[in-house]
């Protein structure tokens, strides 16, 4: 089993490290633009179904911080929403991509490259970007249960070198 996780690790990192080679070689081919009503409110949508879920199942509810990972934790273990339901599983990405938004101070975009048109969460006026709408739902759709701790640690890391400074930062 670690090793079979250790694999999905390594698959996620290099799915990454592909995404950011693609933007490399084809920057031209990348659009990035500010959300659509539409977006946003699909986005508010996703939001409120986990929400009323965690409400009514596990009397918790949404709060857009990190308590909302340990949420997500316990919707995943309880196995409220099953691997063939995409938009339901997208929306814990949805959850997921508002902590990032709060906590790191990244914002929401509409991302289109020629693989398509994704919401995602990027870095202010560049194309460093997350996309926190599939980091869950594509590992459940294969039938994992992913740490959603570790997925959200994992995307800082990633992230981390492009996020602006503090003058207060230390060099390590």
């Amino acid at each position: 089993m670690k090793r079979f996780l250790s694999l999905c690790l390594l698959l996620s990192l290099f799915n990454a490290s592909f995404a950011q080679d693609v933007l490399d070689t084809d920057k031209k081919a990348v659009s990035i633009e500010e959300l659509s009503w539409m977006d946003r409110r699909h986005l508010e949508r996703q939001v409120e179904k986990i929400d009323e879920m965690a409400r009514i199942k596990l009397g918790m509810q949404v709060t857009g911080t990190t308590q909302d990972l340990r949420l997500l934790q316990r919707v995943i273990h309880r196995g409220l929403i099953q691997k063939d339901e995409r938009l339901s599983l997208q929306a814990l990405g949805a959850v997921l991509g508002n902590v990032m938004v709060a906590e790191w101070g990244l914002q929401w975009v509409v991302y289109e490259d020629k693989v398509g048109r994704s919401r995602a969460i990027c870095v202010a006026d560049t194309e460093y970007c997350l996309f926190p709408i599939t980091m869950l739902s594509r590992r459940m759709e294969v039938g994992l249960l992913p740490n959603v701790q570790k997925v959200y640690d994992n995307s800082h890391e990633m992230i981390l070198p492009y996020l602006p400074k503090s003058p207060f930062d230390t060099e390590s």
